[in-house]
């Protein structure tokens, strides 16, 4: 007889709590950061005792890296279905702003200050991946009509961080670019920086990005 795939009842109760539990770390992370994360403080929230709550999660850094998966894994299914519909650039740029503006307190967990003491496993770097994949792919399709940029040719022999896509080393520069002017404003309006500065965050954005897709080599 085939076994079940189903969950038993205790599966599903365990995975209820450690839902619970990541409701209200993001709470924690909201009111006082990543850094002040406690499961102590949390088990104090649900009422339970300390102990109690260390048989679903080892510690602090499992449930940071349980977040930060859970926000990476979110970021990349987006961005991964925009590319499957045919999104260009401009389009995964869009996904990217929607998907921080919707919760910055997750974006700022992975693409904020790190958290002292912690350091991501390699599961975590392999979905980050993911998201620039989709991106190499959508700069690859922009074709150069300049000479390749001093940066470009140096991207050539440091491509590690691209893994294996066969992206050119003007997609590399031009995928750089992006991510980093583009987390640059996200990063920058999402702390409030912009306000009282009496312009609209969104067209700067659009109009950093139409820079961006403008650009050849």
């Amino acid at each position: 007889m085939a076994k079940s795939d189903a969950a038993t009842p205790r599966e599903h109760y365990r995975a209820q709590v450690r839902t619970e539990i990541k409701q209200h770390a993001w709470e924690q992370i909201a009111t006082a950061g990543a850094s002040a994360l406690s499961l102590n403080a949390i088990a104090k929230r649900m009422g339970v005792s300390g102990p109690a709550l260390y048989r679903y999660y080892a510690g602090r850094d499992e449930l940071i890296t349980e977040l930060i998966r859970d926000a990476y894994r979110s970021l990349a299914d987006a961005v991964h279905a925009a590319a499957g519909t045919g999104a260009d650039l401009a389009g995964l740029a869009h996904v990217l702003r929607d998907w921080a503006l919707a919760d910055p307190q997750r974006y700022f967990l992975i693409y904020g200050t790190p958290v002292p003491g912690y350091h991501a496993p390699e599961e975590i770097t392999g979905i980050s991946q993911e998201i620039m994949a989709d991106l190499l792919t959508a700069c690859a399709a922009l074709e150069p009509d300049a000479p390749a940029t001093p940066f470009a040719a140096h991207l050539a022999g440091h491509r590690d961080w691209a893994g294996d896509h066969p992206a050119p080393p003007e997609a590399l520069h031009r995928a750089l670019a992006f991510w980093t002017r583009l987390h640059g404003v996200l990063s920058l309006e999402l702390a409030g920086h912009f306000t009282g500065m009496g312009f609209d965050p969104a067209q700067l954005f659009r109009a950093e990005l139409d820079d961006l897709v403008a650009r050849r080599g």
